[in-house]
C-alpha cells in the first residue's frame, strides 16, 4: 500500500468522524422521525431535539453516536479512498476521454457501493441503537446489538437488511456528491478565485479552495444529493428496524413493498420525505465539513488537491 493511499485513507477516516459528529443530535431525530418512533412521531424537528433531552437527557442527542464513529472512520476513509482510485481509473479509460462529467459521477457512486458494502452491518447497529429510547432499551451496546440480531432474525445475513435500498440509493447519492463536489470546486476556482482560492503551495504556486469555498461546495453538493436519495433512506431505516418492534415488523419485506407501504401509510411528505427537513438541516453541514476536512487534511499531507 502507498504512502498516498494511507494519508488518503487517513484523511478520509478523520473527515468523517468530524462531520458526523457535528450533526449527530441531527442525525438521531432523522432517524426517529423516518421510523416515527412512538415518542416523537408527532413532533418536528427543534421539538423532537428538546424531546429527546427532556425524556433522555443532553447525552441522548448522541445516543448510537458510539456505534456510528466504529463504523464511519472504515466507511469514510474507504470511500475517499475508493473515489480517488476510480476517478484515475474512470479518467484514463475511453469512457473519461470521451465524457469527463460521467466518468466522474461514476467514480463517486462506486466509491459509495464500495465504502456500504464494506461497512454496512455497523450501519445497522448504529440505526437500532439510535432508536430505542430510555425505558424501551433492546439492547445494550454494540455487541449485544450484532449478537442479537445474528441470534433472533436470522444469523449474519440479517446485518444486511435494507442493503437493497443503500446500495440503489447510494448510487445516484454518492455520484452526485462527488460529481458536484469537484464542478463546484472547478467553477469556483475559474470564476470566483478571489473569494473563495488561495495559493497551493503544495502544487508549485497552484491555485486551491479556501476553507469557505470547500464549505459551499460541500453543502451544494449534499443538500442535491439528499433530495435526490432520500426516499431511499426512509426505505432502509425501516426496513433495518423491522424486527426491532412488533409494531415495525411490516417493513420486514422487500424494497419495493418497504416503499409502497410508506407512501400508502403516510403519503409522499410525511412518508417518504419524513425527516427531510432534519435532513437538510445536518446533510449540508455534514457533508460541507466531510469534504473541508478532507482537503484539509490531504493539503496537510502534501497531497495534490487541485482541480483535475
Amino acid at each position: 500500500m502507498s504512502t498516498d493511499v494511507v494519508k488518503n485513507f487517513v484523511a478520509g477516516g478523520v473527515a468523517g468522524m468530524f462531520s458526523k459528529t457535528s450533526v449527530a443530535p441531527l442525525d438521531r431525530i432523522k432517524i426517529l422521525l423516518q421510523a416515527h418512533n412512538s415518542h416523537y412521531k408527532n413532533l418536528g424537528v427543534l421539538s423532537g431535539l428538546r424531546g429527546i433531552v427532556s425524556k433522555e437527557g443532553f447525552i441522548g442527542l448522541y445516543k448510537g453516536n458510539g456505534a456510528m464513529m466504529v463504523r464511519i472512520f472504515p466507511y469514510a476513509a474507504v470511500q475517499f479512498v475508493s473515489f480517488e482510485t476510480y476517478k484515475t481509473v474512470f479518467k484514463e479509460s475511453a469512457l473519461g476521454r470521451y465524457n469527463a462529467h460521467v466518468s466522474k459521477f461514476l467514480a463517486g457512486s462506486a466509491a459509495g457501493v464500495t465504502a456500504v458494502l464494506a461497512t454496512y452491518p455497523l450501519d445497522m447497529v448504529r440505526a437500532r441503537l439510535a432508536f430505542q429510547v430510555n425505558g424501551q432499551h433492546v439492547y445494550s451496546g454494540i455487541l449485544d446489538t450484532v449478537v442479537s440480531i445474528c441470534r433472533k432474525e436470522g444469523g449474519i445475513l440479517a446485518l444486511y437488511r435494507g442493503l437493497s435500498p443503500t446500495l440503489i440509493g447510494m448510487v445516484p447519492y454518492a455520484g452526485i456528491n462527488f460529481y458536484v463536489f469537484e464542478q463546484m470546486k472547478a467553477v469556483l476556482l475559474q470564476r470566483l478565485p478571489i473569494i473563495f482560492a488561495q495559493i497551493n503551495e503544495n502544487n508549485s504556486g497552484g491555485m486551491q479552495l479556501n476553507v469557505p469555498g470547500k464549505l459551499v461546495c460541500g453543502g451544494v453538493a449534499g443538500a442535491i444529493a439528499q433530495t435526490v436519495s432520500y426516499p431511499m433512506d426512509v426505505a432502509r431505516r425501516r426496513m433495518q428496524l423491522s424486527l426491532m418492534y412488533t409494531e415495525m415488523n411490516k417493513y420486514n419485506v422487500g424494497l419495493v413493498q418497504a416503499l409502497m407501504l410508506t407512501w400508502k401509510e403516510h403519503g409522499v411528505v410525511k412518508g417518504l420525505y419524513r425527516g427531510m427537513s432534519a435532513n437538510y438541516f445536518r446533510a449540508v453541514p455534514m457533508v460541507a465539513v466531510s469534504f473541508s476536512t478532507y482537503e484539509v487534511m490531504r493539503q496537510t499531507f502534501g497531497l495534490d488537491t487541485g482541480v483535475n
